[in-house]
């Protein structure tokens, strides 16, 4: 690893936030530093037993590093440890908070709107289609059928009928599959999804927005992982384009800034177009709310303790890589779709892959098989080429994908079509992957003369 400049920073930065408070008489705190010096080193060993997340040979999971600036806002704010349920409990985090979120707003170009961070996205969801029940009670929510598969489960704890629609080979969703699902009259809520986890798909936001005008429902958009690509509409396909820009009309929105958003685990934000849905959330609390006339952020939010050091992280974030199209953020997003793109293109033109039948990737990840005489010898060789990476540093991911939506069917003996085959996966989003594109193919090439003795 290369020296990290965190500590340094984050050491300086402390001395000016104690300065803060030198007005208070001081105080010791009983601290046995051998103790917690030893508790540290072993748990520095206990962390060592994980994927290097952090590196760019590490391009499995949607995982994304936070940036520097991020991780030592978060660090300073636990100085503190600040609760953002109420502004009792986090002033300064409240404040960082609404305006960081504004931020996020305005890149979905909302200037009034309704929303809050979350502790992840699954939250951000949840609290979505909570309005979306409130909104149209005993009506259905429906999504792709390649949605998270937490939609269906928040609208079991939602008591919600939930409807899955079939996807086609582009892994969006289908307009006539969802269209024949509003003919019966008794959809509430559809959930469009900016980036599907499987392959990053981008459903065609933009038609269903038509189909609205004609059946009246509400749209939920998860761009829980795509959401930021709203930013460079330049680097993407034509149909994830119109999409993009699109979502200013949508009802919803939640985005995770803990993924693209280079924040730490856990935030996650979901925005209203309409502000009047605060009225779902009103409570009383006779011991929460004494010291502020403001809104508390406690009042739009279905959950009570937040942490404050996700506010703060995000706020600093933003503050230095600004949500603008053509700025370093947005730079940052580019490279890793343009690795995905390349990715894609070199796997195109290698004969022992089969890459997805449908065109690049829609936003940055890649997904392809294995070419074999059956579906379960591509699986096992895809599984083979998986450990025999991870023994060279490079961390991919397999993932189980419909065969039908690879190049060709002949080239396997099985002919159900729905039929799963694992494959293997890879998730570009650091802004590094592009610099290390060749490094990633090179240790992948030799992993598969490892596995076919090449």
């Amino acid at each position: 690893m290369t020296h990290d400049p965190v500590p340094d920073l984050l050491a300086r930065a402390t001395q000016l936030l104690e300065a803060e408070f030198n007005s208070l008489p001081a105080f010791e705190q009983a601290i046995d530093q051998g103790a917690i010096a030893q508790v540290l080193q072993a748990t520095a060993h206990r962390l060592g037993d994980n994927y290097p997340y952090f590196h760019p040979l590490y391009a499995g999971q949607m995982l994304k590093p936070p940036h520097p600036v991020a991780r030592a806002a978060y660090a300073l704010a636990m100085k503190i440890n600040p609760n953002n349920h109420a502004r009792d409990g986090g002033r300064a985090s409240s404040e960082m908070e609404i305006e960081a979120v504004q931020q996020i707003a305005a890149m979905f170009g909302w200037a009034e709107f309704l929303g809050h961070l979350t502790s992840s996205g699954t939250l951000a969801n949840l609290e979505a289609l909570w309005v979306a029940r409130q909104l149209a009670p005993g009506k259905r929510i429906v999504g792709s059928e390649q949605a998270h598969y937490t939609h269906e489960r928040i609208s079991a704890v939602l008591r919600i009928d939930y409807a899955g629609i079939a996807a086609d080979r582009h892994g969006r969703m289908k307009l006539e599959a969802l269209e024949a699902e509003l003919r019966k009259g008794d959809v509430g809520t559809v959930v469009v999804t900016l980036g599907t986890t499987a392959i990053g798909a981008v459903d065609p936001l933009d038609e269903v927005l038509a189909l609205k005008k004609r059946y009246g429902f509400r749209v939920h958009v998860d761009g829980a992982y795509g959401g930021y690509f709203r930013l460079i509409p330049e680097a993407l396909d034509e149909p994830a384009r119109r999409a993009y820009a699109a979502m200013s009309e949508a009802d919803s929105i939640a985005v995770d800034p803990h993924k693209h958003g280079l924040q730490p685990y856990g935030c996650g934000c979901v925005l209203f177009r309409d502000p009047a849905v605060g009225r779902f959330y009103k409570h009383d609390s006779p011991y929460t709310y004494f010291t502020s006339k403001q809104l508390h952020l406690g009042e739009i939010s279905l959950e009570c303790s937040r942490a404050g050091a996700a506010a703060v992280a995000l706020w600093a974030t933003q503050r230095l890589l600004p949500l603008t199209p053509g700025g370093e953020f947005a730079r940052g997003l580019a490279r890793g779709r343009a690795a995905a793109v390349e990715m894609d293109r070199r796997l195109r033109l290698d004969k022992r892959f089969e890459t997805l039948a449908v065109g690049s990737p829609d936003l940055d990840i890649v997904a392809w098989k294995v070419k074999a005489a059956s579906l379960e010898l591509a699986s096992e060789q895809a599984q083979k080429i998986f450990v025999a990476c991870g023994t060279r540093n490079l961390h991919l991911a397999l993932v189980q994908l419909p065969h039908s939506w690879f190049e060709t069917l002949n080239c396997c003996i099985d002919r159900d079509e729905a039929m799963p085959a694992a494959c293997l996966r890879s998730v570009l989003m650091k802004p590094e992957h592009e610099a290390w594109l060749d490094r990633i193919w090179k240790e992948l090439t030799a992993a598969c003369g490892d596995v076919w003795g090449e």
